[in-house]
């Protein structure tokens, strides 16, 4: 039975940029696996420069476990191995050729196969990152059996991707992609809808799932506030969630034997004179979708949405689990006295400048964060905008003096660092709190372990 949860803390921020419902198909002619995608993943290549690959072929494997492949999503010549400090990799590029070719990985119906089966075919074909799991925000260990699998079929940060648009007209290659989850768990697959809008029949007529409505403002699509109202995690659990367009990677790959990593992208942002949605390969630089299509000015390119996005070039590539680009004003300037200023072009939570007074406004927002850093102390704002049974601040400071126990009993177990880009975005103290949060599950993970 469908249950509807309503959720009533959060804070929607609404910006230009929104992309129009157009798909246009692009040909990937760069692309890259970039290691730095993945959670508590150390690899080890298993090509040179110089290698010719197919879709499919692997590339690395996790070095802590062997069995975990990554694979290119595209045929063609591995042509720079880039390193970053310490001699990290960062980066394995790849041209494309103009047409693909794969690996044959053989065709076959979930349903006739067992889990053992299902979990090989998985993990030799290099799709199996996109399983994730929580605790912690890491690939999934397939080893576990998890007590449940989330779907969370919608979005709710600034400009997100409709999902429905994505998987339109594709029911049945999604179907068998949940046909091969549900092989892989004794617990039940979660599809969580939108209750706010028209939902896709690919989603709706989905079976062999538990269909669960949600309705509220951001983070209200995010996987962790879906887990905390629905199946609370407890010490000693393990949920795995996947994200719809990877479902229909999953239903290629037993529907025609191939690693198909075709995906559509959302090119976003106020800066991007046609929004729109692209139709292209994972991993694929991102030049191409934006060129002669972006306003003048400084500007800043992010794989991802605004919250939780990571920063990349003008010729980067849009990471392994986005499916979304956005472009916005660098904030690289100073305004004196800002705050003492009418404000009618700026939003504020705090009601600084009069945007209360106009909801539904859309903003054109830069990365100025108005401000430097300064003392972090107790406001009770977090809790506006953090709908789950956690207290947001105290977790920040039991992670920052690393106390296990605290983290422990104040829910650290449950929560992503993209949980806490809105106490970010609010936060007076301008302190990076994402990237605390994930030094504690870090932490956690090796405690653990």
């Amino acid at each position: 039975m469908s249950e509807t949860i309503k959720i009533h803390k959060g804070l929607d921020i609404k910006l230009f940029g929104e992309p129009q419902k157009v798909i246009i198909s692009v040909d990937s002619k760069k692309n890259a696996l970039k290691p730095t995608d993945f959670n508590a993943v150390f690899p080890k290549l298993l090509v040179k420069e110089g290698d010719k690959v197919k879709a499919g072929t692997k590339v690395f494997f996790d070095k802590y476990r062997d069995n975990i492949f990554f694979t290119s999503p595209v045929s063609g010549k591995i042509t720079e191995l880039v390193r970053g400090p310490k001699r990290v990799l960062q980066e394995i590029k790849i041209d494309a050729d103009q047409e693909i070719s794969y690996i044959d990985f053989g065709t076959s119906n979930p349903n006739d196969l067992k889990r053992e089966e299902i979990i090989k075919k998985l993990l030799e074909s290099g799709v199996w990152p996109m399983i994730r799991q929580r605790p912690y925000s890491i690939i999934a260990n397939p080893e576990d059996n998890p007590k449940a699998i989330f779907i969370s079929a919608f979005d709710t940060a600034p400009l997100a991707p409709d999902y429905d648009l994505m998987v339109h007209g594709n029911g049945d290659i999604f179907q068998i992609g949940l046909d091969a989850l549900i092989k892989l768990t004794d617990g039940k697959i979660h599809l969580n809808l939108n209750k706010a809008k028209n939902v896709s029949k690919v989603f709706s007529n989905s079976k062999g799932v538990q269909i669960n409505y949600f309705e509220g403002p951001h983070p209200t699509g995010n996987i962790s506030t879906q887990i905390n109202k629905i199946y609370p995690i407890n010490k000693g659990d393990v949920i795995w969630y996947v994200n719809p367009q990877d479902i229909l990677t999953i239903g290629r790959l037993f529907l025609e034997g191939k690693y198909i990593a075709s995906k559509i992208i959302a090119l976003t942002g106020s800066e991007v004179k046609n929004p729109k949605y692209f139709k292209t390969i994972s991993g694929t630089d991102i030049s191409e979708l934006v060129e002669n299509n972006l306003k003048e000015g400084n500007l800043r390119y992010i794989s991802g949405n605004v919250l939780t996005g990571k920063q990349i070039k003008k010729d980067g590539y849009i990471g392994f689990y986005d499916s979304q680009i956005t472009v916005i004003p660098e904030g690289d300037y100073y305004e004196f006295i800002g705050w003492a200023l009418p404000g009618l072009h700026k939003f504020s939570f705090y009601r600084t400048f009069i945007s209360w007074m106009t909801p539904k406004k859309k903003y054109r927002l830069d990365t100025n964060i108005n401000g430097g850093e300064r003392a972090f102390v107790m406001t009770g704002q977090f809790e506006k905008v953090f709908p789950m049974d956690i207290y947001p601040m105290q977790l920040i400071k039991a992670i920052m003096t690393e106390d296990i126990d605290q983290m422990e009993n104040l829910g650290i177990f449950e929560v992503d660092e993209e949980d806490f880009a809105l106490c970010e975005y609010i936060s007076t103290s301008k302190i990076e709190i994402q990237s605390i949060v994930r030094q504690g599950l870090d932490l956690m993970r090796k405690e653990m372990s």
